[in-house]
């Protein structure tokens, strides 16, 4: 079994170099569909892992993250479902649906204020746009539970390169969301054009790189660790210290609280 994976993790590897290459879109695409059909979520982290071993910069692997969207659609429900509130991994979803809500609106008010002429200090986007910047600076406790909790567990089993990506993501993620938030707090005293120019670029920045980490964890990480940690004895000592760091100001009370 083991040499069955790693033949197709090195398939898999040599598709994405294609991808990367921009060789004939089309057919390296329905390869890369054909391949992970047939793999599971560990099995695509090890080729990921075992590029940027090989000197492939994290970023270049969008292309297959890009693909693995495309067939993975409806298979979050599937994981929702093996897991109850309460579970380390439960809690982590439920937040992600709600900061997708938060880029909703961000994506809706960016809309919005790009239209304007004027600063309206009446105007309740503004406010609105404090609110929800606010709530992206606090995620900031979701993103330490991964960092601390779940992805040491995942390094150990030898699961490093999901875990790099996805940290090296939250950092660059960090600093554009407390620029959103300064952006917030000072758009009556700056320049509306210049207000407006950055904003854009904060906003969409935020808004595409934070969908796209949200379902990589959701459709690759998040399944390598259930596939990964068999234990039940460890999550709920992992829970126990997710509920040690905290949790954000928008975590659905049921997600953190375990069943009884």
């Amino acid at each position: 079994m083991a040499d069955v994976r790693g033949v197709r993790t090195e398939r898999l590897k040599e598709v994405l170099e294609r991808i990367n290459r921009g060789e004939n879109p089309e057919k390296v695409r329905k390869e890369a569909k054909d391949l992970i059909e047939n793999i599971d979520a560990v099995e695509l982290s090890l080729a990921e892992q075992k590029l940027i071993e090989e000197g492939t910069r994290p970023e270049e692997l969008r292309g297959l993250c890009t693909i693995h969207m495309e067939m993975l659609k409806g298979e979050l429900e599937k994981l929702k479902a093996k897991v109850s509130p309460g579970h380390v991994l439960h809690t982590l979803i439920s937040e992600h649906d709600e900061i997708l809500k938060f880029l909703d609106m961000l994506e809706d008010l960016n809309f919005r204020i790009q239209k304007m002429e004027r600063f309206d200090a009446e105007s309740p986007d503004f406010p609105k746009l404090a609110h929800v910047a606010k709530h992206l600076v606090e995620a900031e406790l979701h993103h330490r539970r991964e960092e601390d909790v779940l992805f040491p567990e995942l390094e150990k089993r030898g699961i490093t390169g999901p875990p790099r990506i996805m940290r090296m993501e939250h950092y660059e993620l960090r600093g554009k969301k407390k620029r959103l938030l300064e952006l917030a707090n000072a758009v009556s005293t700056m320049n509306f054009e210049e207000f407006k120019k950055e904003l854009d670029e904060v906003a969409k920045f935020i808004i595409f790189n934070l969908r796209d980490h949200i379902f990589k964890e959701n459709y690759i990480l998040y399944p390598t660790a259930l596939e990964s940690l068999k234990d039940e004895a460890l999550w709920e000592n992992m829970r126990k210290t997710c509920d040690e760091i905290g949790y954000c100001c928008f975590t659905p009370a049921q997600a953190r609280q375990p069943e009884l």
